[in-house]
Parts: C-alpha cells; structure tokens; sequence
C-alpha cells in the first residue's frame, strides 16, 4: 500500500488489481491498445519486442558502474553473480552485459527466483531448455519477482550464460533483508526491498 500512496501522491491513477502479474500486463496492454496509449513494460511478447528491448539495456548501466567500481577498487573481477530474476529482464541485460565486458568462462551466474514463481528456474531446468510458464496466484513477499513468465528477448541469454538456477521459499529473502539491515561492523546498512534481498539470502544458505 505504501507504494500505491506514493505513487498516487505525484498525481499518477495508480490501478490495483486482483490478478497475478502476467495476467495484469496483459490487462494493461489491453487498456493501452484501447485508448491509443504507449505501454512501457519490460517483458516481451511476439510484436513487442523493442521497448523491452531498450529497457534490458538500460539495466546494463547497473553493471556497468558495478565493473567500473571494482576496477577502481583494484578488486579481483567475481567468480560467482548471483541475479534475482522475475520474467528475466533485469538478469538478461546484466548478464549480457557482464558476459561481453568480462570473460563468462571465469564468473559462474546463478539466477535466484522465489519458489512460488519458478518460471525461470522451471526453464532452466527443463531438458530442452525452452521457456516454461507457471500460472496462479504466484503470491510471494517478492512481489517484483512474482512473474510467471519468462521474457523471451532475455530468456536466450540466461539459458546460455547461467551456470545455475535456484528457486527460494519467501523467509530466504526475509533473511537476506535482515543481514543487509544489520551488517558485519564498518559495513554500511542497507535497507532492501524484499526482492532485493533475495540475493543476499541465497548466498546465506549456499555458504
């Protein structure tokens, strides 16, 4: 609720509906195409591929200033990126990015999903490889993650460049929240969302 009031608060019609997120986007392009709107979304579907596009590329910025950060820090480049995926396009962009900047046979990626919203991890598992859906009410306190289907701009990348893919109940996220809120001494506090936190919490439980 708090995001709806912040939303509302810049004088934006924020609509709150009782369906899961792929079922909510179709509704949105449904109501985009109805009133000759632009619809500005980050998964893909066939005929709408370029905005989506552009936004994968845009999360490459993250990777980016990350890289650029650990050069300048004299770090060693990482042997392990741990990325939390929804329909994949945040990981998508930031794995390709990191694939072409450094070389993707030193670094092992694993993407982290919650396990009520598997579809990445139900994809990167299957036999062929191919995109799997996953349908339902995909309720998770990881609400930006709660996706039931993959992108399919990004689906390739993840495929070819991700080592693992691992799917989380909701209190590895809680965990991974509380550790960024109450840091090791002289690290900084971080206050993360939940989806966020999934990272961090993954890693918990595989050390």
């Amino acid at each position: 609720q708090a995001s709806v009031d912040r939303i509302r608060g810049l004088g934006a019609e924020c609509i709150v509906t009782e369906v899961n997120y792929d079922d909510t986007v179709r509704l949105a392009n449904d109501t985009a195409l109805a009133n000759g709107w632009m619809l500005v979304q980050d998964t893909a579907w066939d005929g709408y591929e370029e905005i989506p596009t552009w936004i994968s590329q845009g999360y490459m910025t993250m990777a980016d200033e990350a890289v650029e950060q650990v050069e300048q820090l004299g770090f060693d480049a990482p042997s392990h990126v741990i990325l939390q995926a929804g329909v994949g396009a945040m990981a998508g962009g930031v794995l390709g990015y990191l694939a072409d900047r450094l070389d993707p046979t030193k670094f092992d990626t694993i993407i982290a999903e919650p396990k009520a919203a598997d579809c990445i991890y139900r994809s990167g598992t299957s036999e062929a490889g191919n995109m799997v859906n996953v349908t339902g009410d995909l309720s998770s306190i990881m609400a930006g993650l709660a996706c039931g289907e993959p992108n399919p701009v990004t689906w390739p990348i993840l495929r070819d460049c991700s080592r693992y893919f691992i799917a989380v109940e909701d209190n590895v996220s809680a965990t991974g929240m509380r550790m960024y809120g109450n840091p090791l001494a002289g690290d900084q506090a971080i206050t993360s969302g939940e989806s966020g936190a999934i990272t961090l919490g993954a890693l918990n439980e595989i050390v």
